[in-house]
């Protein structure tokens, strides 16, 4: 429930602070006085678009602060599932800027957080549904009545059962739809893959197979010359007894071993050349060895020589690098192998698709049976509704068409429509067949006044939505409004004396000049003031005794019936 708001320099308001109550509270006031400035600051927090036209002229911010207490649960969850709750409260704040930097930009927040434009309306959608002048077209929709008998009905839960096993089918079905019709083209590529996995598995392919060959081809095809320059080193480190550098390096060795006799500072240095000796040693050994382990082998070369072209030639031919080609062979077997599978897989759907719409229809079954049990009920009181605004002959009725299909839909297995006959003898007809305007906003009032019962919505706004009507229809129109104040917190911008004259919280709109600046504000009247006020709306350019007479009697009726 709304319980306050402050405005601040939004359309015409410079500052605004109302506290609201439960029940019925309606804004009254002069034709231009901006009667519907609440609820466009309401639609505006709530995730309207923004427009620096909003902000009041002469200013570079409007600010809008709505604080609700909580009383509904799924409210309450969904600010907890949004990391959004404070305890019973919830507070709202919107504001929107124009300067060069801004341009124009809105802010939101939820309990102190910055949040989306997308979760402001959908946290307002849950907290606040406004009933515009027009909001009777959309009940000429299908879907809108759909809604309104769901809602009634209490089904939503079970309806989002039943979208989620339609999801579900759909996506299913669309695998299986497309698997099989890219079936030609499925073939055309397996036998593709088949010739391209075959040739690769005939190469025989191995992981990090060409570094290898490519070393050992580097090798084999300069063995000659690895081969004769290693012996050649070998035979200078210490194969020739009198030339090689190991004897060479032990006879200088020997003779400095002498001389360090005489001058010790000689002995690292002999030390040095004793170790590079042992180091030359080692090293023609290994040298040695190597040489064993070369061959001059043409055949191998040859193979060698033809194994790496390959390599590059299917590298080339698929597209790939050859470090990449390894891996590009296993992803052609493993699209092969999905390919082949392909028969088994459209199987499998279908076998799901089957059970996916048994569940389904279980569940379309249950909405269907609530719909249409509901339908004559909603129906029943509806129709009572009617008769008590004026339309004693009216008849109304909810229709539930079957779909002529097997498939699954979205929203259930049948089209909800509203039908009405206006006048004794006329038969039923679809609602949106209706001419008369002010026929279709009393019955849009009566189906809004019944499902509104019904609905989680807290607070419910009527924007004018008594246009046209008069008398004790408007009286009724009132009535009706304040006893849906007992299940709902009604807000009703009206022009009608029966109507506000039904309210628990009167507030009059008003517009004042000062130095030339003019602004909107609303204040809330006492009973005293409210008589005046209702004789205002009663009378013509002079109020009488007789007219506050009048809007006093009118007003007594009310407290003493409530």
């Amino acid at each position: 429930m709304l319980t306050h708001i402050t405005i601040n320099n939004f359309a015409v308001v410079d500052t605004l602070d109302l506290e609201l109550t439960s029940g019925l509270s309606v804004l009254t006031g002069e034709t231009g006085a901006g009667k519907s400035i609440l609820i466009d600051a309401l639609g505006f927090i709530l995730g309207d678009r923004a427009d620096v036209s909003n902000i009041r002229y002469g200013s570079q911010r409007a600010d809008i602060v709505a604080e609700f207490s909580l009383n509904t649960p799924q409210i309450k969850q969904w600010l907890n599932d949004h990391e959004l709750d404070s305890e019973d409260e919830c507070l709202i704040r919107r504001t929107i800027n124009y300067t060069k930097e801004s341009k124009g930009r809105s802010r939101g927040f939820i309990n102190g957080h910055p949040i989306s434009l997308h979760l402001l309306k959908e946290l307002g959608e849950q907290l606040i549904n406004i009933h515009g002048q027009n909001t009777h077209q959309a009940l000429l929709k299908s879907n809108e009545q759909r809604l309104l008998l769901d809602n009634f009905a209490g089904v939503n839960t079970l309806r989002k059962e039943l979208n989620q096993h339609y999801q579900q089918w759909k996506k299913k079905s669309s695998d299986y739809l497309l698997l099989k019709k890219n079936a030609i083209e499925r073939n055309t590529k397996r036998d593709l893959l088949h010739f391209q996995v075959k040739e690769l598995n005939d190469f025989d392919l191995q992981k990090n197979e060409l570094p290898l060959l490519e070393a050992e081809h580097q090798k084999l095809s300069h063995a000659s010359h690895l081969m004769n320059t290693s012996q050649t080193i070998h035979f200078q480190l210490g194969q020739d007894e009198d030339k090689s550098i190991s004897h060479q390096l032990s006879h200088c060795a020997n003779e400095l071993h002498e001389l360090s006799k005489i001058d010790q500072c000689l002995n690292p240095i002999t030390e040095m050349l004793n170790n590079a000796l042992i180091q030359i040693d080692e090293s023609s050994s290994e040298l040695r060895q190597y040489i064993d382990t070369l061959e001059l082998d043409p055949e191998r070369l040859q193979w060698l020589n033809t194994r790496i072209s390959n390599f590059y030639d299917l590298a080339r031919k698929h597209r790939v690098e050859t470090n990449e080609l390894f891996n590009h062979s296993e992803v052609l077997k493993q699209e092969l192998e999905h390919l082949e599978n392909a028969e088994s897989h459209l199987e499998h759907l279908l076998n799901e698709i089957e059970v996916l719409k048994i569940n389904y229809f279980k569940c379309a079954k249950k909405l269907s049976h609530q719909r249409a049990k509901s339908a004559k009920l909603l129906a029943q009181q509806v129709v009572i509704h009617i008769h008590e605004l004026g339309m004693e002959q009216c008849i109304f009725d909810i229709q539930l068409f079957t779909y002529d299909t097997e498939k699954p839909q979205f929203d259930g297995m049948e089209k909800i429509e509203f039908y009405v006959s206006t006048n004794q003898g006329n038969p039923l007809q679809a609602l949106n067949k209706i001419v008369s305007g002010g026929e279709l906003s009393r019955i849009s009032l009566a189906i809004q006044v019944v499902t509104a019962q019904f609905s989680q919505i807290p607070t419910l706004i009527f924007d004018e939505i008594d246009v046209g009507i008069g008398g004790g229809v408007a009286e009724m129109v009132g009535s009706k409004l304040r006893l849906l104040g007992q299940s709902a917190q009604i807000l009703c911008v009206t022009h009608q004396a029966q109507v506000a004259s039904q309210a628990h919280q009167h507030f009059n709109v008003y517009k004042q000049t000062n130095n030339n600046n003019t602004t909107t504000s609303i204040k809330l009247l006492d009973e005293e003031q409210q008589i005046e006020e209702l004789s205002r709306m009663m009378g013509g350019i002079e109020i009488t005794e007789h007219t506050r007479s009048h809007a006093k009697e009118m007003r007594n009726k009310v407290i003493d019936l409530y």
